[in-house]
């Protein structure tokens, strides 16, 4: 049932990505572009997908447990530090340069769309550095410098 959930979960995802017309990377760069030719018809996607969230995280905090699942699993952090920052800009960045953002980037592929594909290759490319930036800082001792040797 956990599996049925999930992929009608993602199915009202793209399709709402679709309908909105977040998976359109031009009018997404017409919202993102404050300039005479700005596109504010995206406001009404994020007008909707907040008032969806708003209404599910109420729901959410009236109920002992999802519907699926033992307990729910919240983020443990709650601080905005560095790397949250940092993450945002550079998510904000590869958003504003290619009008793609992860999810509307699968759709694109599967509409065979190159844009998506070279997306995807430059985010996963990006997840892979990060990955690997986390091991190495993983590896260096607490309060130890990276060179010193």
């Amino acid at each position: 049932m956990k599996n049925i959930a999930a992929l009608l979960a993602g199915t009202v995802f793209g399709a709402g990505l679709v309908i909105g017309g977040m998976t359109e990377p031009d009018k997404v760069l017409a919202f993102l572009t404050l300039n005479s030719n700005w596109d504010a018809t995206l406001i009404f996607v994020l007008g909707a997908a907040v008032s969806v969230a708003a209404v599910g995280f109420a729901l959410a905090g009236r109920l002992p447990a999802p519907l699926f699942s033992q307990q729910f699993h919240t983020p443990a952090g709650t601080a905005v530090d560095r790397p949250l920052l940092l993450g945002a800009v550079i998510f904000g960045l590869g958003w504003g340069l290619s009008g793609f953002c992860p999810g509307p980037a699968l759709v694109g592929i599967m509409t065979l769309d190159p844009r998506a594909a070279v997306f995807m290759l430059a985010y996963l490319a990006g997840v892979l550095a990060f990955q690997h930036y986390s091991r190495l800082q993983q590896a260096v001792p607490e309060g130890s410098a990276a060179g010193d040797g």
